[in-house]
Order: structure tokens, then C-alpha cells, then sequence
């Protein structure tokens, strides 16, 4: 006898049906979800999402966008659908260093340690492009008019534990008169003192030239001063006028070199530590 019969429960093969089919979770990609791309690897909070990818940021701040194919993602370990949520999650604000923005900021309180720039147009620079990630985490960025004065100002600052001391350089180059201030500072405050830079002569070179409306900065014969040089060379009439259009053309780390801005966030994460 084939089949159910009247009365009969167990007439028909329940293992006729085959194993069970696992059902994926579609989960909808909104601004608070955490997931991992199940081909690369690559895990991270969403921060944007559109009909077709979403877009995921790590802890690094790195973003890579990903299509929204099915089972594509795991959350918890969990193979899901990532969906578009009815109301999509709008990007991030961002700031000019290109980190999140913290909506209502009211400045920390100070830290006692401290970022140390060689001069004004440093600092200028620094706080143009990550003055929110400064204010955020309550570090003052102070020009000290030279890295030649850097042993005295290291000696009457007394690094430690609490006060760590981040210094941007110039120049700091191998064999250069910088990087020999530099390692004989650093010596003597090994874990509390932190000195990096970029190589350029001058930070206004580390801004890129395209950004400045310059095909590239000008060669500056060794001797000359080199802002002086660069002025002759373009036909500004003096250096004042000149940083006027540097400073301006800054609007965001897109437009400074890359030794700049690994040096600037090396440092901020440097200060940040406490011991």
C-alpha cells in the first residue's frame, strides 16, 4: 500500500522530503548594523546604503562598498541579507580630516598633553584640516618657531604617563640637521615623546600643488630662503600674499600630501594613549 490512508498517519516517507531548506535572514542595512563581507573579510558599520551596495566603515575608517546580493554578509556569525531599510541611512557628516563629525560638540577639556608644530602656518594648517578630531579629543596644538628650540621646550614640558608630547617636523629626513634634534629628544623620552613629519622643506609644500593652482612647487636653489624662492618664482609679490592662497586652498585632507596626514594622525593617536 502506497500513500496516506484514512486513519494511517504514517503512510506517506517523511524522509521523502529532503533536508529542510536553511532560511537566510534579510536584515535591513541601517546606521547601527555591524557586518562582515563573507568574500574578503572585510568588517565594518555601515554608512550608507543604496538600492543596489552598501557601504561599510572599520575602526581604521577605511570604507569599501559592497553589492547587496543575498547571503552575502554574516552578523554574529550569522549568514543574513543585508536589504535597503525603508529609509535609507544617510552618510555621515564628515569633517575635513575626513572622520565622522560629532553632532553638538562641546569641546573637551584640555589634556595635558600637548601637539608641538615648527611654526604659525603649521598650526594653521593642522587645525584647518582636524580641528574637530583635535576638539574632540582635547589636544592642544601649540607652534613652538623652529624645531632648533625643541630640547629646551621638551625639558620644560617633562613628558610622562599624562603628558605625552606629540612633535610635527619639517624636513625630517634622513641625515638632515631635524632628524638628529629629533632622535636625541626622543632618547631621552622614549615612551612619552613622539617626533614625525613629513619631508617637504616647508609644510606649504605639502599641500598639493594642484590644490594651490600650481602645476608643482618650484625648485628653490639651496642657500635661498625657500619661501622668498618659491615667491620669485611664481611672481607673488610676498610671502604673506602667498600663504593667503596656500591656506585657502586647503578645504580637506584631499588636498595635502600623504606623508602630512600619516604624520598628523600618527600623532593625535600617539597624545590620545594613556598609560
Amino acid at each position: 500500500m502506497t500513500g496516506r490512508t484514512l486513519g494511517d498517519p504514517y503512510g506517506r516517507d517523511v524522509l521523502s522530503r529532503g533536508p529542510a531548506k536553511k532560511i537566510i535572514r534579510e536584515v535591513p542595512a541601517t546606521d547601527d548594523v555591524v557586518a562582515e563581507d563573507v568574500a574578503t573579510g572585510f568588517c565594518g558599520l555601515v554608512v550608507a546604503c543604496t538600492n543596489s551596495a552598501v557601504t561599510l566603515e572599520d575602526r581604521a575608517g577605511r570604507r569599501r562598498m559592497f553589492p547587496l546580493e543575498p547571503a552575502r554578509f554574516l552578523i554574529d556569525g550569522e549568514p543574513v541579507t543585508l536589504v535597503r531599510p525603508q529609509s535609507a541611512p544617510a552618510a555621515a557628516a564628515l569633517s575635513a580630516s575626513g572622520s565622522r563629525t560629532v553632532a553638538g560638540l562641546r569641546a573637551r577639556t584640555a589634556r595635558a598633553a600637548r601637539i608641538w608644530v615648527e611654526g604659525i602656518h603649521d598650526a594653521a594648517l593642522v587645525e584647518r584640516v582636524w580641528g574637530h578630531d583635535l576638539r574632540v579629543e582635547g589636544i592642544v596644538v601649540e607652534p613652538i618657531d623652529g624645531l632648533d628650540n625643541l630640547p629646551d621646550a621638551v625639558a620644560d614640558f617633562r613628558p610622562g604617563a599624562q603628558r605625552r608630547l606629540g612633535v610635527l617636523a619639517d624636513h625630517l629626513v634622513a641625515g638632515s640637521k631635524e632628524s638628529r634634534i629629533a632622535a636625541g629628544v626622543v632618547a631621552q623620552h622614549p615612551d612619552h615623546v613622539l617626533v614625525t613629519g613629513h619631508p617637504y622643506i616647508d609644510i606649504w609644500q605639502a599641500v598639493r600643488p594642484e590644490a594651490v593652482g600650481i602645476r608643482a612647487w618650484p625648485n628653490v636653489p639651496r642657500g635661498q630662503d625657500w619661501k622668498t624662492g618659491v615667491c620669485r618664482a611664481l611672481g607673488i609679490s610676498d610671502t604673506r600674499t602667498m600663504w593667503g592662497r596656500v591656506n585657502g586652498a586647503v578645504s580637506s585632507y584631499k588636498d595635502l600630501a600623504t606623508p602630512l596626514i600619516t604624520a598628523v594622525e600618527t600623532l593625535i593617536d600617539f597624545v590620545t594613549v594613556t598609560d
